[in-house]
């Protein structure tokens, strides 16, 4: 089965569903990164997650989520586009690799001393100048102390940032990233067959439904399963399904305007101690090598264009 996210509303109420399936998309973050079992699945987790919120979006452009630790585990990075192309990394603390084993827990990884955040920036594809892109953090810690998964990570943040009551169900494995949201809509919604229809209770029984979903299945069954099984009695609509997959947008050109940013001495000196400029990308491990004549055409570039813009000025 080809990865895709699958939405759906229950007709009787104000509440919308997603569920999303990652094979080949998460394989492929897999094949370029080796991470201990604990931070695979908490970074699929991830990954799956940021593609249901993604796909409710109605801007073109991006969404970052990233968590950051104060644990073994520094950051977790995960970007979902609004074609449902996504890119994944994750950074451990120096030597952490070693002393992650794999029954450590969510809050051992990255919320050992309450000082980790979650971070969730949407960034328009379209921003005007000066406009900064929307951003919401909230800590890893709820009322009653440290959040157990990434699912109640990720509902309290939509509870206190979006005042939308919002459950997930989230698993991960060396095979599969999968996830499940369910979300109540501010007002009446849905879609009322015939007047006086309207379920109150639609809510609290979906998410008891879903509340039976366990991990081993949420990974061994198709979406299509998953779902007959849980909604089968209820009156639900369902879209048309949205494909994902991996993309990862570094370039030599972007690595190239990043060296020019940094300088022409920071990048001479890096040459003189190493003998050229190597420089990985985080989300897809590429790696861009530039050599002494490579960093002498970027700057030359770089100088001529400048000149071209000031000629006209030595001119007068």
């Amino acid at each position: 089965m080809n990865d895709q996210l699958q939405k759906f509303m229950f007709n009787a109420a104000p509440v919308r569903g997603e569920i999303v399936s990652l094979q080949n998309t998460w394989q492929e973050v897999l094949a370029r990164r080796s991470y201990p079992a604990p931070v695979r699945n908490v970074l699929g987790e991830m990954m799956a997650a940021c593609a249901l919120l993604s796909a409710n979006l109605k801007f073109d452009g991006t969404l970052i989520m990233q968590i950051y630790g104060d644990g073994p585990v520094q950051m977790l990075v995960v970007q979902c586009n609004s074609d449902l192309s996504l890119r994944a990394t994750a950074k451990l603390a120096e030597g952490a690799a070693d002393r992650i084993t794999d029954d450590m827990t969510l809050p051992v990884l990255l919320n050992q001393h309450g000082r980790g955040r979650c971070v969730i920036t949407l960034d328009p594809a379209d921003k005007k100048p000066g406009q900064q892109p929307y951003q919401g953090i909230v800590p890893l810690s709820g009322e009653h102390g440290p959040l157990a998964t990434m699912a109640e990570v990720l509902e309290h943040y939509m509870h206190h940032s979006e005042q939308l009551d919002t459950r997930l169900w989230l698993a991960a494995n060396t095979d599969r990233a999968v996830g499940m949201l369910l979300q109540k809509l501010p007002g009446d919604g849905g879609i009322v067959p015939h007047p006086g229809e309207h379920d109150a209770d639609t809510w609290q029984r979906v998410c008891h439904l879903g509340g039976t979903l366990s991990t081993e299945e949420l990974l061994k069954e198709e979406p299509q399963t998953v779902f007959r099984r849980l909604f089968w009695q209820e009156n639900v609509q369902h879209f048309e399904p949205a494909a994902t997959r991996f993309q990862c947008s570094c370039s030599r050109e972007k690595v190239g305007a990043m060296l020019k940013m940094l300088g022409r001495e920071e990048v001479d000196s890096v040459i003189e101690e190493r003998g050229d400029v190597e420089v990985h990308c985080e989300f897809c491990n590429q790696r861009y090598e530039f050599d002494p004549v490579d960093v002498a055409q970027l700057f030359v570039a770089s100088e001529i264009s400048q000149g071209v813009v000031q000629a006209p000025q030595q001119r007068h």
